[in-house]
């Protein structure tokens, strides 16, 4: 780790105080040059340790960067992770408070709920399908509490800056159908994202590394590196299948699954 325990800290408190002045930070890998992954998720840690300490509570996970598209505009071969929140959750249908966030996209996913506990290191796709109870599909809502450029610049943030940002996520929305996940073909659900009743976007299962479930394994592989897991009862946010759109006031979303279900929200 190049960042010292004093800097991880202050980028963790700048990280939660631009959550709640809804004012964006410069990028850390801006200043400074050096951080690697280590460094960034040992912020997003710290970040979650400050959530957990004024009342939050941990509900599940989310995957990110699972395509190869994603991957290679970031020059990065893994995907990412974050923490899923108790306030981050929204009802199908919900309407999103005007002012909640500050750049705010939307993805389409599918959820996975846990009914056992999954613990990593070197777990299979039939393990992660045994500890899963149902499969859902999702809508993630994306904000980043760091520049997505630098303004003098105009240099992208980079992988770690997202990974520090607790992975770039906000919220979630559950559609209301829940799946079988041992005969569901995951690889080949897919939706059709509408914005305002257009279609914006369109993808398969299939774009998340594969296969949904490869992307469930490896984060719970990744955690135990950290001595953690997924617990039971916990939601999984495989990773998105489309690319981020963005969502301004007054924008209204639906993720068509066909027979899969569907998930939908708005913003104020």
């Amino acid at each position: 780790m190049s960042m010292t325990p004093e800097e991880i800290e202050q980028a963790a408190e700048a990280l939660l105080e631009a959550e709640r002045s809804r004012k964006q930070i410069g990028l850390l890998s801006k200043a400074h040059p050096a951080i690697d992954m280590a460094d960034a998720y040992a912020v997003q840690a710290a970040l979650v340790k400050r959530k957990l300490a004024a009342g939050r509570g941990i509900i599940g996970w989310k995957i990110g960067l699972t395509s190869k598209a994603m991957q290679a505009a970031l020059g990065i071969a893994t995907p990412d992770s974050g923490v899923l929140f108790d306030d981050m959750l929204f009802e199908n249908g919900a309407t999103v408070p005007a002012g909640r966030f500050i750049q705010t996209r939307i993805e389409a996913e599918i959820a996975f709920i846990m009914k056992a506990p999954l613990a990593g290191p070197d777990l299979d796709r039939d393990q992660v399908l045994a500890a899963t109870g149902a499969i859902a599909p999702a809508l993630e809502i994306l904000d980043t509490r760091i520049h997505r450029a630098d303004p003098e610049t105009g240099e992208p943030r980079k992988v770690f800056d997202t990974i520090a940002d607790n992975a770039a996520n906000a919220g979630l929305v559950l559609g209301d159908e829940r799946h079988d996940p041992l005969t569901t073909d995951m690889r080949r659900a897919g939706a059709i994202l509408y914005r305002n009743g257009e279609v914006e976007e369109t993808g398969l299962g299939a774009g998340v590394l594969d296969d949904p479930v490869i992307a469930v394994a490896w984060l719970a592989n990744r955690l135990a590196e950290q001595g953690q897991s997924i617990a039971a009862g916990e939601v999984v946010l495989s990773g998105s299948f489309i690319r981020p759109v963005e969502a301004r006031v007054g924008d209204e979303f639906v993720a068509d699954y066909g027979t899969f279900g569907s998930a939908r929200c708005r913003f104020g």
